[in-house]
């Protein structure tokens, strides 16, 4: 009967893994840590009396987010002394549940994966399980452990604080574009950067670009974003100058686009935020910490 139970709870675990992972991804912003949380949730989940449980994924659910955000409440303090722009690590789309629809696209986005990092905990807690998993406000306010009346303030402030165009843009329009804007602006980017041609790229980037790079210690990278169409400019002639830019190709990554390049014998994955046509931000991620998957992730077609 033992074995039995077991196996069932695997069963019904697996059945929404990916869902889970995806959650806790969000939440968190690292495969690694989002992995270690659902381990836990599975203790848990093993040692549940699952005849009390009326709905698993729910259930489910409850707890993952339960045991993201206290990781997150350690992590945020963790980052704060991170050599450098703390960047997401990248994560293979297949790994994160359904992203059928361009609004779920976007709440995993690397742009927005980057932007939640401005949020506090409980913030980005309300704003994931509202807009990713379209959860009641009873039940954002149970596990995040506020009121219901909070949790619709806490919402409204984490929208203003992404929102790209003042606190009345619905949220999702500040985010990435769609992968064919993505492609389209990674490949010219690309071409550009290798020849060298900097008013095709000044011609590419909006006037307040900011490019952040994520080296984590590992490897050389700016310890402070650039910010300016001017300075962007002189960085990046000067990095291509120095390293070039090796073998390059495009692949899928948190549900869009991403250039994988390699630089000075590293990987290299460079994603785009892009707003009215123009690179808004650009996110270099050099750590091979946060690049020990990228060989697994697909090639965009």
């Amino acid at each position: 009967m033992t074995e039995v139970l077991a196996t069932d709870s695997i069963g019904t675990f697996q059945e929404h893994r990916s869902v889970l992972l995806g959650l806790a991804y969000r939440l968190l912003g690292s495969m690694w840590d989002a992995e270690d949380t659902l381990q836990d949730a599975y203790l848990r989940w093993a040692g549940t009396d699952r005849d009390r449980v009326r709905d698993p994924r729910a259930y489910l659910i409850t707890v993952v987010s339960r045991l993201a955000l206290d990781r997150l409440r350690s992590a945020v303090v963790r980052r704060e002394d991170y050599p450098g722009p703390w960047l997401p690590e990248p994560a293979d789309s297949r790994d994160l549940g359904p992203l059928d629809t361009a609004e779920l696209r976007d709440t995993v986005s690397y742009a927005t994966m980057h932007m939640l990092e401005r949020l506090s905990p409980p913030q980005r807690a309300v704003f994931v399980l509202r807009e990713a998993f379209e959860l009641p406000y009873e039940e954002i306010a149970d596990v995040v452990g506020v009121p219901v009346a909070h949790c619709r303030q806490l919402l409204l402030r984490a929208r203003r604080r992404l929102a790209d165009r003042g606190p009345d843009t619905p949220a999702g329009e500040a985010f990435q574009p769609t992968r064919e804007e993505h492609s389209r602006l990674l490949s010219r980017f690309l071409a550009a950067a290798r020849t060298g041609d900097l008013a095709a790229l000044s011609g590419l980037l909006a006037a307040d670009v900011v490019a952040w790079n994520d080296g984590g210690g590992r490897v050389r990278a700016a310890r402070r974003p650039v910010s300016g169409r001017a300075s962007v400019l002189s960085f990046l002639a000067g990095l291509v100058s120095r390293y070039g830019i090796g073998e390059a190709e495009l692949v899928e990554v948190n549900g869009h686009t991403a250039l994988h390049t390699r630089v000075a014998d590293g990987d290299q994955l460079v994603s785009l935020r892009v707003r009215d046509g123009r690179i808004q931000e650009i996110y270099a991620l050099l750590n091979p910490d946060k690049l020990s998957r990228l060989a697994d992730f697909p090639v965009a077609g």
